[in-house]
């Protein structure tokens, strides 16, 4: 007798999708705020499900910072994860988006990590996140008072709260 092979999705089997989560995040038809860290940058999304495929309304990285606000500073970091998502809520808010759900995908949620300061930042942008406090990262740490070089938090902070330097991005929707 012939045993039947029952191959799971592929993105399953590659380690790339959590279906049960995405499923629970697409039903909820709300926009999503992604984050994603790769070796030396971070990179936050605006996300909307369509069934023909998910649409990316605004995009941020740790790249703009250097590029747009001479941040001559580590790129993957509780400071500048804060900075980025003060970045993608400004960017966030000029498109008319003023709500999302956090989608964290397979990342093990950790208290104070650098994805919380993305949601910290975002949540500073004036965008309405469902969140607990707890989850953030100390505001010293948000600071950057625990680092050698310190950061002009202050000053980049204003200068990307002002909008002076962000783009306006096409965005089409359905």
């Amino acid at each position: 007798m012939k045993r039947k092979i029952i191959l799971s999705h592929r993105r399953k089997r590659e380690g790339k999708t959590h279906y049960k989560q995405r499923l629970k995040l697409l039903l909820s038809n709300c926009i999503r705020l992604v984050i994603r860290k790769s070796s030396r940058n971070i990179i936050a999304q605006m996300i909307q499900y369509y069934p023909k495929g998910d649409k990316v309304l605004v995009s941020a990285t740790t790249q703009e910072l250097k590029r747009d606000y001479n941040y001559n500073y580590p790129r993957r970091n509780i400071t500048t994860a804060y900075l980025l998502g003060l970045l993608i809520g400004t960017k966030a808010k000029k498109q008319g988006i003023n709500s999302a759900i956090l989608d964290i995908g397979l990342y093990t949620p950790s208290k104070g990590s650098i994805l919380y300061a993305v949601l910290k930042g975002a949540i500073d942008a004036d965008l309405q996140i469902p969140h607990s406090e707890d989850i953030f990262p100390d505001e010293s740490r948000i600071k950057g008072s625990h680092l050698k070089n310190k950061i002009p938090l202050e000053d980049i902070k204003s200068k990307i709260l002002e909008a002076k330097h962000v783009k306006k991005e096409k965005v089409t929707r359905k």
